[in-house]
């Protein structure tokens, strides 16, 4: 692609943040994840022996987890158990330098441990602690355990997805669990932007997994409080705008459609030869159109139907109306958009003896892109280069204890 600049030897724009991330599963190490795509140096802390669980979630290919090489690319691992005092002093020297510390456990359980930020801002004051829990660290439920499926259930996104006559749906994909990993990257930025640029001070950024959902959901809470509209399950529409749906095309594929501005809405009913229903008094404007959602989706499909989706498309691309497939994996693994914008990047990775592909970095930046250097790591694989070689502790003491500083500790514990 013409601006694309991913292989600039710049660096990405986070050149120079070092962040530990001694989360586990998903919120957090997404976050470290969108940070290290960016550039900063992400040391990722796992328990020795088994590692994030995350490494035995999902797909796996002889053995090596897939979804792990995704979440966890762009990091270095090794190994501690913050259980033992070992662990912590090894916390503790990572900090010292450190920009970012990211974690995701239950409340309490740090300080239980001796690594509270009171204690670990003694050793560096300039340090961001990033706090993800289920339900953050204070109200009445700041005790419970939580994960991303419960979050999309207490925020209030399963009770508004699926179809009135059906149970509440959850999504497909660790939906609350990545819009926590983004938040917490754009916080941990936001705090390190205060420091930098005004106190000099570290401090700690916490939420639950349920808050950024619940504010992404859109207009309920206002709607609630100023009309008493509780929004309910209704398939794809929305409640305010219409037409919004999905909808079949004659070769029994899908579209997605929207027509959210009058024009769009004009345009769409122009390539799809149904002019008429522009000035049907049921669909004059958009509130109307919101009304009488399911007669003007009656409508459109049957006009749709008549096209199979490749024609509709470029009939709505003539037209210049508001039109996209609704694709598999498969299928876009195949789109020419999605190739020119290299949106999916091959990685070579030692541990599946070959290369992957996965979802690109988001983002072109014109001098300094972020950039996919390597897949999620091996067990361990930068203990020594780290603990030993970086942080100065003593090979034998390591040793002694279970940790390995040569062969990957998951092929040790797992043969």
């Amino acid at each position: 692609m013409g601006n694309d600049n991913r292989n600039s030897p710049l660096g990405g724009p986070l050149k120079g943040v070092k962040v530990i991330d001694i989360s586990n599963f998903l919120a957090g190490p997404i976050s470290s994840m969108f940070l290290g795509d960016s550039g900063a140096d992400i040391i990722k802390v796992e328990r020795p022996g088994t590692g994030d669980e995350i490494r035995y979630w999902g797909n796996n290919k002889d053995g090596v987890g897939l979804m792990y090489k995704l979440v966890n690319r762009n990091k270095r691992s090794v190994t501690a158990d913050l259980r033992t005092p070992l662990g912590v002093e090894i916390i503790k020297a990572l900090v010292k330098d450190a920009d970012i510390i990211i974690e995701n456990y239950r409340k309490g359980t740090l300080e239980k441990w001796g690594l509270d930020y009171e204690t670990l801002s003694k050793i560096n004051p300039g340090l961001i602690m990033v706090r993800i829990t289920g339900f953050g660290q204070t109200g009445p439920n700041s005790h419970r355990p939580g994960f991303g499926t419960l979050a999309e259930g207490y925020a209030g996104f399963a009770s508004i997805t699926g179809y009135p006559d059906r149970p509440p749906l959850l999504p497909g994909f660790g939906l609350a669990d990545e819009t926590s990993g983004l938040m917490g990257a754009y916080l941990a930025l936001a705090a390190l932007r205060e420091r930098d640029q005004n106190s000099g001070k570290g401090q700690i950024v916490e939420f639950g997994i349920y808050e950024p959902l619940f504010t992404l959901l859109g207009p309920q809470v206002v709607d609630y409080d100023q009309l008493g509209i509780i929004q309910e399950r209704n398939g794809s529409r929305l409640p305010f705008t219409a037409p919004r749906n999905t909808y079949q095309t004659n070769d029994d594929k899908w579209v997605s459609i929207s027509g959210s501005a009058q024009s769009t809405f004009e345009r769409m009913c122009e390539a799809l030869k149904v002019p008429e229903l522009i000035n049907d008094p049921r669909f004059l404007d958009n509130r109307l159109r919101i009304q009488n959602a399911e007669a003007l989706d009656e409508a459109l499909q049957e006009a749709i139907l008549k096209f199979d989706r490749q024609t509709l498309i470029m009939l709505f691309d003539e037209f210049g109306a508001a039109v996209a497939a609704c694709n598999n994996i498969a299928e876009i693994f195949e789109d020419p958009h999605f190739i020119a914008r290299e949106n999916i990047v091959s990685v070579e990775d030692e541990e599946l003896k070959g290369a992957l592909k996965m979802q690109n970095v988001v983002g072109n930046f014109s001098r300094t892109p972020g950039k996919i250097k390597h897949a999620g790591p091996k067990l361990g694989e930068h203990n020594k280069e780290i603990l030993v070689d970086m942080l100065g502790f003593d090979q034998e003491q390591l040793i002694k204890a279970g940790y390995s500083l040569s062969s990957p500790e998951l092929e040790e514990n797992h043969d």
